[in-house]
């Protein structure tokens, strides 16, 4: 939402454990936006036409990564927010609480090598005809960070047919190339998934990190693009 020619407004949500919630915060501000911290405790999302659930460990990640999050009182907001239509993007333990209130399907469980993982990976573009993706070309291999231990999505095969025949699946790991190879899926996500968009493309969940790779200075401009889309769509 803009207000008499300001930027666009994006509430970043901080919750008891965020830890990449100041990158987010910058990279907002990197991109054009106006990036507004919110408290988890807050009901308001002051006024902001797009929300950006950071990173980290909600709540220490305890019974499930995001399950105590999703209780948080600013989710209800954010919920309101999303059927409403307004965007929502979820990074790592973004895309865990996006999960965890159903916004998106699946579940995620540990990695398949029971280990957190911290390392670059490309993912391949899967749609571009909606909101958040709107700035990206169709196949388009971006190399991006990763950083957890829980990224391996999964769900029952009835939901796994429903989100391919959906076209719900926005990013999928893959090689330089493109391809799409079981060497290249990092923690075992079925159908080397990503992230996730609802039907209506105005909420996205995703395990890399785009808000880490917006200049050259922090490695390279992959995440510009997923950034400046959420501040657009705001």
């Amino acid at each position: 939402m803009t207000d008499g020619g300001r930027r666009p407004r994006v509430a970043v949500v901080i919750f008891p454990g965020s830890n990449c919630d100041r990158d987010a915060l910058a990279a907002v501000e990197a991109v054009g936006g106006e990036a507004v911290p919110v408290w988890h405790q807050s009901r308001d999302l002051q006024r902001c036409g797009a929300v950006l659930l950071p990173g980290g460990y909600s709540y220490g990640n305890y019974l499930r990564a995001g399950a105590m999050a999703a209780h948080s009182p600013v989710m209800k907001a954010v919920r309101r927010h999303a059927d409403q239509g307004g965007a929502v993007l979820g990074i790592c333990n973004g895309f865990q609480i996006l999960l965890e209130i159903g916004l998106l399907p699946g579940a995620m469980l540990m990695n398949r090598s029971l280990r957190f993982i911290c390392r670059d990976v490309h993912v391949r573009v899967e749609r571009t005809d909606l909101p958040l993706l709107r700035t990206l070309q169709p196949g388009q291999v971006l190399r991006l960070p990763i950083a957890h231990k829980e990224g391996n999505w999964f769900a029952e095969p009835a939901v796994v047919r429903e989100v391919e025949q959906q076209g719900a699946v926005a990013l999928r790991y893959c090689d330089p190339s493109g391809q799409v190879r079981a060497d290249a899926n990092p923690n075992g996500s079925l159908q080397n998934v990503a992230g996730l968009v609802s039907r209506e493309g105005t909420v996205l969940g995703m395990m890399p990190h785009p808000e880490r790779r917006i200049s050259r200075l922090l490695g390279g401009e992959d995440g510009w693009a997923l950034m400046r889309a959420l501040v657009e769509a705001a």
